[in-house]
């Protein structure tokens, strides 16, 4: 996997993983709220449910991603993907036969304990990735995000439509068909000679974060990560509601915003992302892209009619730089002995904000679930996502306006 050869060969095999495995999320998103709603008996008390269900996944996550990580480290990229493949797959079988709210909650911490797909599959592509190829292989690998955001979310809000349990089986039988594809035909990436000794006690979330603050620079991308992610955290939590409260939207309707959501991650990521590099800074379009999406979300919460969504979604182009152009900013500062390490650390992070979002969101949107449809206050937890966001930007502009000596590949990719 060390030669130029093998990383063109291995990088189609992680694009079809992460593919399959966002479709399998994405087929359930529209539909985990409904199902929520079916043990509850109030919106307010379903956004509490809501929230509630995505916390307990992501504490689990939160605990367990370090862990795996550095499992990963020492043992490869590969069993650590499979292990958490099959374990999404049991997990959405399981909870498409939940009875009662509770089991339904231990279901969901159990998927998040095993599941590091994520952060190994950015680790996966930090081994295979020379420097100045990061931030356009996270940017293909951004674009399947996209993509499986496209494909899952329609079939899901059809099927559910149905029966909210159909989008569950589907979503379990697409996780345990990429588990068998990886078993058959996804390569490791990472060689013996870069592996490293596991260790328990580094590799716990609060250690892998501390450790972090070792590498220059990284700090301060970290909390500029962490508020964008918590504030898109936020978003997500409060999306299929806050729709569904101000707009009546179905899941099929919501299907299809993420639809449009997937096509300009694709669009973006997978194209757009490595022209504007040509002719632009690396952190300069992260800049550009935090200040767009703080302006964007604060939209998404004060429009009154459910198809200016779209308008929005279509309009924020440099919202989708932001991840991606991060990630390879962090990847860059990381030894390539520490990749699984540091993006379990990442994964942490997410999780943080997984919990945080949720915590956030949920409560103000249950708070404000009895205006009218059309009232603009149903958007408040959309507003909280646009002065998070913002900060972050503010972060952003200060700390990049304030380095002299970025690395070359961080500033600009030359044009071939």
């Amino acid at each position: 996997m060390g030669s130029a050869s093998g990383r063109q060969a291995a990088m189609p095999f992680i694009m079809v993983t992460v593919l399959l495995d966002m479709m399998s999320i994405g087929i359930i998103a529209p539909v985990l709220p409904k199902l929520i709603g079916s043990f509850m008996q109030s919106g307010a008390s379903t956004s509490m449910g809501y929230g509630a269900a995505q916390a307990a996944f992501a504490i689990a996550q939160f605990f367990s991603a370090p862990v795996l990580g550095a499992l990963s480290d020492r043992y490869g990229r590969r069993p650590i993907l499979l292990l958490g493949l099959l374990g999404m797959g049991i997990n959405f079988f399981v909870t498409a036969l939940a009875t009662e709210f509770w089991m339904l909650l231990a279901v969901r911490m159990m998927g998040g304990a095993v599941c590091a797909n994520i952060a190994v599959a950015n680790a996966y592509v930090a081994d295979i990735s020379k420097p100045e190829d990061r931030a356009k292989n996270y940017g293909l690998l951004g674009a399947m995000f996209g993509l499986g955001f496209i494909m899952g979310p329609v079939m899901g809000g059809l099927l559910g439509e149905h029966d909210l349990h159909w989008p569950f089986f589907l979503a379990g039988a697409l996780c345990l068909l990429n588990c068998v594809y990886g078993c058959f035909v996804l390569p490791e990436s990472l060689p013996q000679d870069k592996r490293r000794e596991f260790r328990l006690a580094s590799a716990n979330p609060f250690t892998a974060l501390a450790r972090l603050r070792e590498l220059k620079g990284v700090e301060t991308l970290m909390w500029i990560m962490g508020l964008s992610i918590l504030a898109q955290f936020c978003l997500h939590t409060s999306w299929f509601l806050y729709t569904e409260f101000k707009f009546g939207w179905t899941p099929r309707d919501n299907g299809l915003s993420l639809l449009a959501v997937g096509g300009m991650a694709v669009l973006v990521q997978g194209g757009l992302l490595r022209q504007f590099q040509k002719h632009f800074a690396l952190h300069k379009l992260v800049i550009v892209g935090l200040i767009s999406s703080t302006i964007a979300f604060a939209l998404y919460g004060a429009v009154p009619v459910g198809w200016m969504i779209f308008v929005v979604v279509v309009a924020n182009v440099f919202g989708y730089m932001v991840q991606p152009g991060l990630q390879s900013l962090v990847a860059n500062a990381v030894d390539p002995t520490r990749q699984g390490e540091s993006m379990g650390a990442v994964s942490s992070i997410n999780s943080v904000a997984a919990v945080l979002g949720p915590v956030l969101g949920t409560p103000l949107l249950a708070a404000v679930s009895h205006y009218p449809q059309g009232d603009w206050r149903v958007g408040a937890p959309f507003y909280l996502c646009a002065a998070i966001q913002g900060v972050a930007a503010i972060i952003g502009v200060r700390y990049f306006t304030q380095q002299r000596n970025l690395p070359a590949v961080d500033l600009k990719v030359k044009s071939t």
